[in-house]
C-alpha cells in the first residue's frame, strides 16, 4: 500500500476510474465525454461523484454512468478495499488526490497521469528510510 497525496487534474482521475473499473465495456461515446463518470453504489468498492448537478446516463451491471456538471469531489474504493482514494476540487478541474493505493492502482494512476513514476519512486524511497 502506498500513501498518495498529490494534485491532479479531474480528467486524469476520471481516466484512472475508467481503467480501474470499466475499460473493457464502457461505450466509446461515454468514454469520449469528459463529463461522464462511472459510479458504483452497491456491494464492495463504492465509487461516488459529488457534483453541482448529476444525471444518470446508462447503467451496465454494477456500474452506473453519470453525467456531471462541476465535479466537487470523487470517492473511489477498490472492490478488494486495498485502494481508497479521494479527489477534492481545489479550483476548476484541479484537485487534490489523497488516500492509499495498491500496486495495481498505482500502475493505473501512472498510466492515467494522475501521478508520475518519479513521484512514486520518491515515496517508496522515503518509506524505506522510515522503515
Amino acid at each position: 500500500m502506498v500513501k498518495i497525496e498529490s494534485e491532479a487534474n479531474l480528467d486524469s482521475f476520471r481516466e484512472f476510474l475508467i481503467l480501474s473499473t470499466c475499460r473493457s465495456f464502457i461505450p466509446i461515446e461515454l468514454k469520449k465525454d469528459p463529463n461522464v463518470f462511472p459510479e458504483r453504489e452497491k456491494g464492495p468498492g463504492p465509487i461516488y461523484v459529488e457534483a453541482e448537478d448529476k444525471v444518470t446516463v446508462q447503467k451496465m451491471g454494477e456500474i452506473t454512468f453519470v453525467k456531471v456538471n462541476n465535479a466537487l469531489g470523487v470517492i473511489y474504493e477498490s472492490k478488494s478495499g486495498n485502494t481508497k482514494l479521494k479527489w477534492r476540487q481545489i479550483r476548476g478541474k484541479i484537485g487534490k488526490v489523497t488516500g492509499t493505493a495498491s500496486g495495481n492502482s498505482v500502475t493505473n494512476l501512472i498510466i492515467a497521469s494522475v501521478i508520475s513514476k518519479p513521484y512514486i519512486e520518491k515515496i517508496l524511497k522515503e518509506e524505506q528510510k522510515n522503515s
